[in-house]
């Protein structure tokens, strides 16, 4: 059975991811005008402008600490379950930070979509909580 524990952190994983994936967007605004006359230093140059960024590096650094929550959290939650409820959680939580920040939201196929999503989540959170019960009683 899945625990609260483990649930609160698969939902913190989705808000860390989903909330800095607008401001990540809005933090590398300026790097398609970073021009260099080669690969290498082009490369270079766009890294140097995200590192000393602080409007990238600060949302950069909550979106990795969601990364190692995840990670962490992989250890002793299914797999099966894991994954889809975080990366449509994460789907959620970017469009509606994207709408607090004045970004397009989707209309009617945005709120469709979001209500799709929540039923989706929600059948696989009962079908891992079924299936668990149904081991332990074998």
């Amino acid at each position: 059975m899945v625990t609260g524990g483990e649930v609160l952190c698969l939902l913190l994983v989705s808000l860390l991811w989903g909330c800095t994936n607008p401001f990540l967007r809005t933090g590398s605004e300026g790097l398609e005008r970073v021009t260099r006359p080669n690969r290498v230093s082009q490369l270079l140059a766009e890294v140097k402008f995200l590192l000393l960024n602080v409007q990238y590096m600060v949302p950069f650094l909550l979106n990795q600490s969601g990364s190692l929550v995840f990670y962490y959290t992989l250890s002793s939650t299914d797999l099966s379950l894991a994954v889809p409820v975080v990366n449509s959680l994460t789907f959620i939580w970017t469009l509606l930070t994207g709408r607090f920040l004045g970004e397009e939201f989707g209309g009617k196929q945005a709120v469709v979509g979001m209500f799709l999503t929540m039923v989706g989540i929600t059948l696989c959170v009962i079908s891992s909580t079924e299936r668990r019960v149904s081991e332990e009683q074998t």
